[in-house]
């Protein structure tokens, strides 16, 4: 019975070991704050005024020069 009880003891010693050695091997996921401003470049008014402008300017054109097409 005492080597059974050794056995056990010895197994489960073993399990520890192998669950610490397992732990020590899990990824590491880590949150931080960026050291930098966040900037967001925001050129869509621009680009949809831009847009605009020349949808008019061609809505123009074709109304002066209707036979072009």
């Amino acid at each position: 019975m005492s080597s059974l009880v050794r056995r056990s003891h010895g197994l489960a010693a073993a399990a520890l070991l192998a669950a610490l050695l397992v732990q020590g091997c899990q990824p590491t996921v880590r949150l931080e704050a960026p050291r930098e401003p966040i900037t967001v470049n925001l050129n869509i008014k621009l680009d949809a005024e831009v847009r605009v402008v020349l949808q008019e300017k061609a809505r123009e054109d074709i109304e002066r020069n209707q036979d072009i097409f």
